[in-house]
This record gives structure tokens, sequence and C-alpha cells, in this order.
């Protein structure tokens, strides 16, 4: 009983962050500004958060104030890189390719693992990394090899690829860098900081009259992005890992690019294309081959 209620949450969570892509997408559409979107997402995020994670910040700021260098870089990737650009790269990517590329993001912290850390790469997770890299290169260029050439490339899709860098970075700093901080309170840390970076930002948009409209599509993508793919699907995600651990939980982030795709052909019209299918089949065996095999 106690695992079909992890993998419930683990179906919401993915689903609720698969989601996250289609919102990015609607809020191109109706010209809201992408760092402003992340800024206000993260902003409201903190207020909800703060009755229930302030006291534990504070009994463990010393460890905060120790481990400040890998905190600031996990709040600058995750909180304020990450997102921020995958909004802004929606307004000239399809969510398809977005999702297909950022799915290869396990395949990219192993090979980032191998290159910075103590971690040995084996064989099959080098033919992995070049398998999905194949992908990646497949649906950015359209099966046009010309495209790749001239360097003719998407300015989305190229977003995308800082997008996945800086989740990687985000990824191996949480594993190497182990922070002994309640999982909220943890969160709560990298979203204060993570603001912090974002105001610059967030001001220059401001300075180039880019303003966040209050309406409904306004409201409701804020309301989306801040409860669902925020704060709802980070507790869901923390609630299946204490019942069936990472490891098992892991697998289903798999999911988020099944369910993006889908939403994406049905809810916005985009085509699933040739070059979508064979780039997806060649992410797919990448990861398959480089985390599965021995």
């Amino acid at each position: 009983m106690q695992n079909i209620k992890a993998y419930i949450f683990l179906v919401l969570c993915t689903l609720f962050w698969a989601g996250n892509f289609i919102v990015g997408k609607v809020a191109s559409l109706f010209e809201i500004p992408p760092f402003s979107l992340n800024f206000y997402r993260w902003l409201i995020a903190f207020i909800i958060l703060f009755p229930f994670t302030h006291t534990k910040i504070t009994e463990n700021f010393h460890e905060i104030k120790k481990k400040i260098i890998p905190l600031s870089i996990m709040g600058f990737t995750s909180i304020t890189i990450f997102n921020s650009v995958v909004y802004y790269s929606l307004n000239f990517t399809q969510v398809l390719n977005g999702v297909l590329m950022i799915s290869t993001i396990p395949v990219l912290i192993i090979f980032f693992s191998s290159c910075f850390t103590n971690e040995k790469i084996k064989i099959n997770q080098i033919l992995g990394v070049i398998t999905s890299l194949i992908g990646v290169l497949i649906i950015i260029t359209k099966f046009q090899l010309n495209t790749l050439l001239s360097l003719n490339l998407n300015k989305g899709d190229l977003w995308i690829l800082v997008a996945m860098i800086s989740w990687a970075t985000y990824s191996i700093m949480v594993k190497e860098k182990k922070i002994n901080l309640d999982p909220l309170a943890l969160l709560q840390t990298l979203i204060f900081i993570g603001l912090i970076f974002l105001i610059p930002f967030y001001l220059y948009e401001l300075h180039n009259a880019q303003f966040l409209k209050l309406n409904i599509p306004v409201l409701l993508t804020v309301g989306y992005v801040v409860i669902f793919a925020g704060i709802g699907a980070y507790i869901f995600w923390i609630g299946a890992i204490k019942i069936i651990g990472p490891s098992r939980s892991g697998v289903f982030l798999h999911l988020m690019p099944v369910f993006s795709s889908l939403m994406a052909i049905f809810l916005l019209g985009e085509r699933f294309a040739n070059f979508h299918i064979f780039g997806a089949l060649f992410i797919l065996t990448g990861i398959i081959v480089s985390t599965k095999f021995k």
C-alpha cells in the first residue's frame, strides 16, 4: 500500500513538472517576461514556506554559513538560471524540443561527474553519453546536417543546452557537497539565494518595460508554477523518496518527457516530426545504456 502511495506521488510530481513546460510555452504566447515569471514564482513560494522553515534555518544557520559557496552555486544554477532559461527558450522553440533535450540530463550528470569528480566513467556510460548527445543533435538540427555546419541553429534550442548544463551542475553539487539541512529548509535557503541572483535580471526586464501584467492568464500561470510545479511537486517528490528511496524514484523522471510531449501535441497542437522520433529513440537508448547495463 505504501508503494502504491509513492507511485501516485511520483506520477503526480512528474505530471506537474511536465506541465511546467506547457505553462512556460503559454507564458511566451502571452508575452510574460521569463525572469519576472521565475522571480514571482519563487518569491511567492518563499513566502508560503517561510512559516514552516524559518525555525530550522535559524537553528542550522552555522551549516548555511559554512557551506555558503556551494549553496550559492546550487541556488544560482537551480533557482535563478534553470527555469528562467527554460521559460525564455520556449519563446523560440517547441515544447517537444525542450523536453526531449532536458531528458538527457541524467546522462549529462554522468559525464560531468566523470570530468569534475573522482567518479570513474565506465564504457557503457561513455556509449550512453554519445548516443544521447546524437539524439540531441538530431533534434537541434532537425536531421539537416547543413544546419549544424552553417551554425544556423535555433536560439531556443541553444538556451535549452544552457538549462541542461545548469541543472546537471546543481545535481552534482547536491551529491558532492552534502548539506546537513532538512529538505524544506534546504529548498528555502536555495530559494532565498536564487532570488538574490534573480533581482538584477528582474530589474533589467522592468527597465525594458517588460512588466508582469495582472490578468487571468498571468494569474493562472503564476499560480500553477508556484503551487503545482513548485511546492506541490517538491513535496510529492520528497514524500516518495522517503517511502521507496531515491533510486527507484528517479526512474519515474523519464515519465516527464512523455507527459510533456503528449500535452504539447494535444493541448498546443505541436506536431511530432520524424526527427523527434529518431532523437527520442537515441536519447532513450543512451539513458538505458548508461544507467542500466553493468
